[in-house]
């Protein structure tokens, strides 16, 4: 079966599994395979812009795992839903996530205070090993190498956007997250990064610079029902 993005695949494969069954063991249950294809639709909406189907998809995956009372799966689900939204510089410190922070695990308490931007007490053991490096870096300027060096388009527009919220982010590393969405064609993180750039142009009075990146916004509004995202808090 085909599988989500790293960190969506991180997330729920902490312990308990919602969709980790091998060919030797039995099969996963109908709510397993239900909460992970709609985590799957939920991620590809919302990164496509389309926040209707989005939040369809995510009020179904959270209906399927609720079924079990598992609250930290339900966790799991909110910190994917924030860390799609981080990738696309919509920071609410996991707002969906604090009411279970509770029962959450140690891990996913880790990686909601990394999605948070919180490092200084956090135990960077229990995050992805593509994490850590930026965590050891800490007070550091991560280069961009850093965030290139990770495969998954995802976990990189994620790393960005936590590094954003901790003003450690240089010119290279945005035009790299900006890229990265381009790719991948992604709509909402691209028109946030370009809201990013467009604002630094306007900032550094290079007028061309400005003209040229509104003129990519303008072409990804008219090819889908995405909006310009707010300027990051991190940048107002």
């Amino acid at each position: 079966m085909k599988l989500l993005p790293t960190p969506a695949r991180w997330l729920i494969g902490i312990g308990a599994v919602l969709l980790g069954a091998c060919a030797s063991q039995p099969s996963p249950a109908d709510w397993q395979g239900s909460a992970f294809a709609a985590l799957r639709s939920f991620s590809a909406a919302y990164l496509s812009g389309n926040t209707r189907v989005a939040d369809l998809e995510f009020a179904r995956a959270k209906t399927e795992i609720s079924s079990t009372g598992r609250t930290d799966l339900l966790a799991r689900a909110e910190l994917l839903r924030c860390a799609v939204r981080v990738a696309s510089l919509e920071f609410d410190e996991c707002a969906g996530y604090q009411p279970l922070a509770q029962d959450a695990t140690a891990a996913e308490q880790s990686y909601a205070a990394f999605l948070g931007g919180h490092w200084s007490a956090l135990d960077a053991s229990q995050l992805p090993a593509h994490y850590r490096t930026l965590v050891a870096l800490g007070k550091q300027r991560p280069s961009s190498a850093v965030l290139a060096s990770m495969p998954d388009p995802l976990a990189r527009l994620i790393g960005a956007g936590v590094l954003l919220q901790r003003a450690q982010l240089s010119d290279g590393d945005i035009e790299l997250a900006t890229q990265t969405a381009s790719d991948q064609g992604w709509r909402r993180p691209l028109l946030a990064w370009l809201g990013v750039q467009l604002k630094q142009a306007h900032e550094a009075h290079a007028a061309q610079a400005a003209a040229r990146i509104q003129r990519r916004i303008d072409m990804v509004l008219q090819t889908g029902s995405s909006q310009p995202a707010d300027p990051p808090q991190t940048l107002r």
